[in-house]
């Protein structure tokens, strides 16, 4: 904390990412891979869920992605080289929607030979597993960093619900599913609240959430202007009907051509103060603000501190609009089910039952703590291969893949391809793909995102607190939260406030007052544009600023750090007022999914949907689609 961070530090990484993510990286493997990790910052192939520093879209991951696109990378990348490999299917991409693919597959085909190929050094995607040891504890300390767990999976599509029944994950009741406490924290006193802090209000405040508190009373410790008080006080406890004599169909219908912030202002008349309060909102699930988040999914999401002003309008939840984002008409299901590694234990699951020797054990209760032998992913011999750190470069309709090992481009033939990897790279893969098929691949938008987990020493100052979730109201970090308490098998969560333990932060990098697709695109040029010590500083200084009159020191307290960058995070589902064809159609994702010759398209880009639903769903379409050729 005593380290000067000037705002030079924020923007100068640019050319040195830049210099990473050329083709000079492609003359090997053995240079430092990226100049955003600091000193101390750990790296392991051999174990990278416990690796700290700079993980996620690293530039080891992205070097070749990005020459690929900038045009650069055949000029140096000479002839492919075959390797004389044949597999009956070939996928690109190891996360969510690819290792279901193959998993898919194989229970189809329990003989079949697959092949998975993905450009990051660990399975999963953004289903990624951070994990830290502190001294004292029996075992680690497992969080997530970006995929954290399964959202309504009681309206999950029929391939959703039959993959968590296959593997064994029982998602029965709500809040307790999966081994999750849900009490834990509000029977120590500790509850969600608000920081409304100095860049939004010039001033730091931290408003307590509980349950049972008043409206004005907590609406009254609000450094916001009086008038604002009283019209939030107003929007939650008593809005008006701001549409009478209209239809509850109509009402949705104007609700669906407005976004939640011209809803505040336009139609509720708000204060400037209460749309500030309440633009961060969506930030933490959605990738970006309220300027976004359309009013109608607002109205489906709203609960007892969250989006006020629709209760006024008498409107049936439980029949939401065909024009609402699925995403927003599965919030009125209670029901979640969290894993302590979020949901790379899924893919762990999977991949334990395809790949002999990978796990020690493949049960939910068991895959968060089994031994794990990285070394059996592409052992010779397996009949499903897992190959990381091997980036696809080229995918041909004959079922020919190629892939960048670091230093040559060598070949592999499949009988059947699955694209499970992000739709807007493939138009620079799959050759002679037709045009119309790359404009709409192209139109796919993915949601800049950075989740941090932090290993803090104690939690006492959160006790103190009386918090374990926090929504900033304009700060670098949108949401910080203590780990979500959950025990499976033999793993432990950490139940009192002097136990080590996990807390999460998450920015959305996504500026406001443009379209999500132009807030996606400004918002990757910024996280390139930040290094990895600013974003240390950052979490360092901010929860100083939360929990510092209670004690926290971030000197002695921050005991670890993992940065989790997703410049291409969550796929972004169509929704209202933004995308004037949902659901009508024609949609893009329906051209780009089509199948071409013996390559079929998954991933979440496909559906589009930010949730696991959505990759799994796109995966097992995917294999249908292949096995109809």
């Amino acid at each position: 904390m005593d380290r000067p961070i000037s705002r030079r530090d924020f923007f100068d990484g640019v050319t040195m990412v830049a210099a990473t993510t050329a083709l000079g990286s492609l003359a090997g493997r053995g240079a430092p891979s990226t100049p955003l990790e600091g000193p101390g910052r750990t790296r392991s192939a051999a174990h990278p869920a416990a690796a700290q520093g700079l993980r996620g879209n690293t530039p080891d991951a992205l070097a070749v992605p990005h020459a690929l696109r900038d045009g650069r990378f055949w000029e140096r990348a000479g002839e492919p080289e075959p390797t004389g490999e044949r597999y009956d299917l070939v996928v690109v991409g190891a996360g969510v929607s690819g290792v279901t693919a193959a998993y898919a597959w194989t229970r189809r085909h329990p003989r079949a030979r697959v092949l998975v190929l993905d450009n990051h050094d660990d399975i999963g995607g953004q289903a990624r597993r951070n994990e830290f040891h502190p001294a004292g504890r029996a075992g680690p300390l497992v969080s997530h960093g970006g995929s954290g767990g399964l959202y309504a999976p009681s309206e999950w599509s029929r391939d959703g619900r039959e993959l968590l029944a296959d593997l064994g994950v029982e998602v029965s009741g709500a809040g307790g599913a999966g081994g999750a406490d849900p009490a834990l924290y509000p029977g120590l006193g500790m509850h969600e609240a608000v920081f409304c802090d100095r860049e939004s209000f010039g001033a730091d405040r931290l408003v307590r959430l509980a349950p049972g508190r008043a409206t004005a009373d907590w609406v009254a410790e609000l450094p916001v202007a009086a008038r604002a008080r009283e019209e939030l006080a107003l929007l939650y406890d008593h809005p008006p009907d701001w549409f009478p004599g209209l239809s509850g169909e109509e009402k949705k219908r104007r609700l669906a051509a407005l976004t939640y912030t011209r809803f505040l202002r336009e139609v509720c008349g708000a204060h400037p103060d209460v749309v500030r309060f309440c633009q961060t909102m969506p930030s933490a699930t959605w990738a970006h603000g309220a300027d976004a988040l359309g009013a109608l999914d607002a109205w489906l999401l709203a609960g007892r501190f969250t989006y006020p002003g629709f209760a006024g309008l008498g409107l049936d939840a439980s029949h939401p609009s065909p024009l609402a984002s699925t995403r927003a008409a599965r919030g009125r299901a209670a029901d979640a089910h969290p894993f302590p590694e979020g949901n790379q234990a899924l893919v762990r699951m999977m991949v334990a039952r395809m790949v002999p020797g990978f796990a020690g054990a493949a049960s939910a209760g068991e895959i968060t703590t089994t031994r794990l032998d990285r070394g059996a992913l592409d052992r010779a011999g397996n009949r499903v291969r897992v190959r990381l750190s091997s980036p696809v470069v080229l995918v041909r309709a004959d079922g020919t893949v190629g892939y960048f090992d670091g230093a040559r481009v060598r070949t592999v033939r499949g009988g059947a391809v699955v694209m499970a990897c992000g739709h807007t790279m493939i138009p620079y893969l799959v050759q002679d793909l037709p045009a119309e098929q790359k404009d709409a691949m192209r139109q796919a938008v993915r949601m800049p995102l950075v989740h941090a987990t932090v290993q803090l020493r104690d939690w006492r100052a959160w006790h103190a607190a009386g918090v374990h979730r926090v929504r900033f109201t304009g700060a670098y970090w949108a949401s910080a939260e203590l780990a979500v308490p959950v025990s499976t098998g033999s793993y432990r969560c950490p139940r009192e406030p002097g136990e080590p333990v996990t807390a999460h932060l998450v920015h959305a990098p996504a500026p406001p007052g443009v379209s999500p697709r132009d807030a996606a695109a400004a918002g990757r040029r910024a996280l390139a544009a930040t290094p990895y010590s600013a974003l240390e500083y950052g979490v360092r200084q901010q929860l100083a600023r939360l929990l510092g009159p209670w004690g926290f020191d971030p000197a002695r307290d921050v005991e670890g750090l993992t940065v989790n960058r997703w410049g291409h995070g969550h796929a972004r589902e169509y929704t209202r007022p933004w995308d004037a064809f949902h659901p009508a159609g024609p949609l893009p994702s329906d051209t780009a999914r089509r199948r071409f010759g013996r390559v079929a398209m998954a991933g979440a880009d496909a559906v589009p949907g930010g949730d696991v639903d959505a990759a799994v769903t796109a995966a097992c379409q995917a294999v249908r689609d292949l096995e109809d050729a």
